[in-house]
C-alpha cells in the first residue's frame, strides 16, 4: 500500500469542526467510535485505547487513499496492529501490577445496555476472560466473534494466514466459551440484582447479601497499589458477605451506592462519606450475583463522569 509522506505526519488526532474536512479526516472521524471500541476490547484500558487511536491516526494520514478500497476495513486493520503491539508491551506492566488487575470501567449510555451483544462484549466478566488469551488469540476473537469481521481481513490485520486464523479463532472461542457467563440476563434482571445488593450493602445486612450473592460468587478488587484492597480474589457468598459487613463495621464510614451503567451493564458508584471510593461492576446469572468487580484505583476512574460511546458497527 502506498503512503503519502507530507507535513501532516505527527499531527494531532482530528476533532469534528465546522469547516470542510479532507477525506482522510472524515473517514477517521466517521469510524472513530468503532476504532476505540476495537482497541478497548483488546486492551481493557481507555487510556491505552486512546494511545492506539492516536498511533492509528498518524499512520492513516500517510496512506494514499486512492489505493484503499475499504476505508473502514483498513482503519480496523491499523488499529488492530497498533493495539496488538501495545497489548504485548503492557503485558509486562500487568505482570508487575500490585494485586488483581481489572479493566478500566467506562460510563456508557443506555443504548449500549440495550444492545445485548455489545453489552456482553464489554462487560467486566467477559473482559476478564479475554485477559486469559494470548495477544493474537484476543485480537482474532474480538475481531471475529465480537465484530464479525471476515477471516481474510483478520489475517491481514494480525499477519497470519487464513488457515492459521481459523485455527486460532476455534481455539480462542472454545477457551472463552468454557469461562464466560453461562447465560446473558436481561438488563431488568441485572438491575434488580444490583438494587438488592445496594440495599443490603448500605444497611450492612448480612442476610440480604447472602440472599443476592450466588454460593460461588467471586469478589475481585483492584486498588493498583494505590488503594487498599484484598490481595487476591475472594470466593464464596459467606466469605464475601462477611468481609463486606465486617470491613464496613471496622471502618465506621457512611457508604452509599449510586446506580449507574458501566460497560453496558448495571453497576454502582460507591461513595464513602460522600466521596467516590470506586466502581462496583457485577456479573449476574440466574437472578443472583456470581461476580463482583470493584475498581478503587483512582487512575482507572476517569471515565465515570461522562459517557463513552461504543459501537460494533
Amino acid at each position: 500500500m502506498n503512503e503519502r509522506r507530507d507535513a501532516t505526519a505527527g499531527a494531532d488526532e482530528p476533532t469534528a469542526g465546522g469547516g470542510p474536512m479532507d477525506p482522510a479526516t472524515e473517514a477517521f472521524l466517521v469510524h472513530r467510535t468503532l476504532l476505540f471500541t476495537v482497541a478497548y476490547e483488546m486492551l481493557g484500558s481507555a487510556a491505552d485505547a486512546e494511545d492506539a487511536l492516536q498511533e492509528t491516526w498518524l499512520r492513516w494520514i500517510k496512506v494514499d487513499l486512492e489505493q484503499v478500497s475499504d476505508r473502514r476495513a483498513y482503519l480496523v486493520r491499523i488499529v488492530t496492529r497498533r493495539s496488538l503491539d501495545r497489548l504485548r508491551a503492557v503485558k509486562r506492566r500487568k505482570e508487575a501490577y500490585v494485586g488483581p488487575w481489572l479493566p478500566e470501567p467506562l460510563l456508557t449510555a443506555p443504548d449500549v445496555a440495550e444492545d445485548i451483544e455489545l453489552a456482553e462484549s464489554v462487560s467486566m466478566a467477559l473482559m476478564l476472560v479475554l485477559e486469559t488469551l494470548s495477544p493474537t488469540e484476543r485480537a482474532v476473537f474480538v475481531l471475529r466473534e465480537v465484530f464479525d469481521i471476515g477471516y481474510e481481513e483478520i489475517a491481514a490485520a494480525v499477519g497470519k494466514t487464513q488457515v492459521t486464523v481459523r485455527q486460532i479463532a476455534h481455539r480462542a472461542r472454545r477457551h472463552v466459551d468454557a469461562r464466560r457467563p453461562r447465560e446473558v440476563v436481561s438488563p431488568s434482571q441485572a438491575r434488580a440484582a444490583v438494587e438488592s445488593f445496594r440495599r443490603a450493602l448500605e444497611t450492612r445486612d448480612l442476610q440480604g447479601l447472602l440472599d443476592v450473592l450466588a454460593p460461588e460468587v467471586v469478589l475481585v478488587s483492584d486498588g493498583g497499589g494505590v488503594k487498599q484492597t484484598a490481595p487476591r480474589p475472594i470466593t464464596g457468598a459467606g466469605k464475601v458477605a462477611r468481609m463486606i459487613v465486617s470491613g464496613l463495621g471496622k471502618a465506621r464510614v457512611a457508604l452509599t451506592g449510586e446506580p449507574t451503567v458501566v460497560n453496558g451493564n448495571p453497576a454502582l458508584v460507591l461513595r464513602v462519606d460522600g466521596e467516590i471510593d470506586g466502581v462496583m461492576a457485577v456479573r449476574v446469572e440466574d437472578a443472583r450475583i456470581t461476580g463482583l468487580y470493584y475498581v478503587r484505583d483512582p487512575r482507572k476512574l476517569t471515565r465515570i463522569a461522562s459517557e463513552t460511546p461504543l459501537t460494533l458497527k
